[in-house]
C-alpha cells in the first residue's frame, strides 16, 4: 500500500472530504495539521511547490494536489493504482 501524507487544518470542509474519501478506501494516512504548526506549514509550502491551501495531499511522495485533485483521480480511475489498491 502507498504511503499517503495529507496536510490539514482544523475546520477545514476539504480537508474532512479528503480524509473521508482515504478512510472509504481503506487506506491509512499520516495527517500534518498546520493550524498551529509554522514549521509543518513551511514544509507543506516547500514540498507542494508553493501550494497554500489546504489539504495538500502526497501519494508516495508525489504531490497529488488537493481534495478537489484527489476526486478527480478518483473519478478518472487513477486512484485506486496510485494507492496500490
Amino acid at each position: 500500500m502507498a504511503k499517503v501524507e495529507i496536510y490539514t487544518r482544523a475546520w477545514c470542509g476539504y480537508c474532512a472530504r479528503a480524509k473521508s474519501l482515504l478512510d472509504r478506501k481503506g487506506v491509512a494516512f499520516e495527517e500534518y495539521d498546520i493550524t498551529m504548526d509554522g514549521a509543518k506549514r513551511q514544509e507543506m509550502l516547500d514540498r507542494a511547490q508553493g501550494g497554500a491551501t489546504v489539504p495538500q495531499i502526497f501519494i508516495d511522495g508525489r504531490h497529488v494536489g488537493g481534495s478537489d485533485d484527489l476526486t478527480a483521480l478518483d473519478r478518472r480511475g487513477e486512484l485506486d493504482p496510485l494507492l496500490g489498491l
